[in-house]
């Protein structure tokens, strides 16, 4: 006869799969509930509301608007995408021309409205006795496209020593404004203007007359690059050097102009922000 089995271990032997199933129901509930709110949270994200700026009155073709004109309100975040004027840029459209009418009501977007770089004179922006000069720079030559209108740059040249035929890297201007880059200057709203046409190509400088000729006999030389500085670093360098294969090859150079960024620049080291000693004046 088969030995008899405790009454103690029957009961556990048909437990056991009771207890998985409990457990693979419970998970199972889990999961279909952590999907429901998440399918809720994806359908009410669309429904928040965020301000937008609206027609405040009927608005006929041609008009330029004026604050009294326009107002705010809230409608669902799904419909609002990047055309949309928000309330933080309303004052770019106040004393704009609308090209198409507006309803009292309607959101308005940036492409209703006459944009206004053509309308602009870079002429006003150079100051007295200064020149405005134009130099070609596309990414490379710009900073990776990073030089803005009112920034400062110097102007480093590149070229061929007539003496020695070497090639030659100097600096020909320092602490240069930038007065636009392309045909968006500092006052000039981007937001009215399509995105394809904010790239640049080129980048107007400004400068004194005798410094527009040199810009002018340097680019038909060789090619011109933009150094980006500081908006507070206005120093100039008296004695300059220049950069030639020599000077690459043999290193010395190299050797002085590290040690003297290791005195300038100040360096934050690790993810703790331990900063090195103060630069050396």
């Amino acid at each position: 006869m088969p030995a008899a089995v405790p009454m103690g271990r029957r009961w556990t032997a048909g437990r056991a799969p009771l207890a998985v199933a409990a457990v693979l129901a419970l998970c199972s509930g889990l999961v279909a509930y952590s999907s429901i709110k998440k399918k809720e949270a994806d359908v009410r994200r669309g429904w928040n509301l965020v301000p937008v700026v609206v027609a405040a009155v009927d608005v006929s073709e041609g008009t330029v608007v004026t604050f009294d004109m326009i107002s705010q309100r809230s409608v669902p975040e799904q419909f609002v995408t990047s055309s949309v004027v928000k309330p933080d840029s309303a004052s770019y459209v106040v004393n704009q021309k609308v090209l198409v009418p507006v309803q009292a009501g309607d959101p308005l977007l940036w492409s209703q409205f006459e944009t206004t770089k053509a309308a602009e004179r870079l002429s006003t922006k150079v100051q007295k006795r200064a020149r405005a000069v134009t130099v070609e720079a596309g990414k490379t030559a710009a900073v990776g496209g990073w030089v803005r209108p009112n920034d400062h740059v110097d102007v480093i040249g590149t070229f061929k020593d007539p003496q020695t035929n070497e090639s030659v890297a100097v600096t020909l201007l320092q602490n240069v404004i930038v007065l636009a880059t392309g045909k968006i200057t500092g006052t000039t709203n981007v937001n009215l203007i399509p995105e394809a046409q904010r790239e640049y190509s080129n980048i107007s400088l400004l400068v004194i007359p005798e410094e527009a000729e040199m810009v002018v006999l340097a680019q038909e030389l060789g090619g011109l690059t933009m150094s980006l500085r500081n908006e507070d670093d206005v120093d100039v360098v008296e004695e300059r050097g220049r950069a030639t294969i020599n000077t690459l090859l043999s290193g010395e150079r190299t050797r002085v102009l590290q040690s003297k960024r290791f005195n300038t620049i100040q360096v934050i080291r690790g993810a703790g922000g331990a900063k090195d000693p103060e630069p050396k004046k």
